[in-house]
């Protein structure tokens, strides 16, 4: 059968069998309950054994600052290309840099 239309998309984990694997290190509750500062420098290491919170897989091994917070998730300011975005991630998914 002949598909018409646009061709189905990847979704938002396709193609990244090994960009969100993590080989050997398991997420600590110290990792879990992170805390950051505010202007804290801070680089996007996504751990895809925990789905809550995971940024999209355009963001991984971006660094930004910490902006604000929401709940217990962060909002973390970075540029991709050109533009100034905010991506709001769980600090499982945060490593703090310098």
């Amino acid at each position: 059968m002949k598909q018409t239309g646009h061709p189905r998309k990847a979704g938002k984990r396709g193609k990244t069998r090994y960009k969100m694997a993590k080989h050997g290190v398991k997420a600590s509750v110290n990792d879990l309950l992170a805390d950051f500062n505010l202007n804290d420098k801070v680089q996007i290491v996504m751990d895809g054994s925990i789905h809550s919170g995971i940024p999209d897989k355009a963001y991984k091994g971006l660094s930004g600052t910490v902006t604000g917070k929401r709940g217990t998730a962060y909002e973390v300011t970075l540029l991709k290309g050109n533009e100034e975005k905010v991506v709001v991630t769980t600090p499982v998914h945060l490593k703090k840099i310098a």
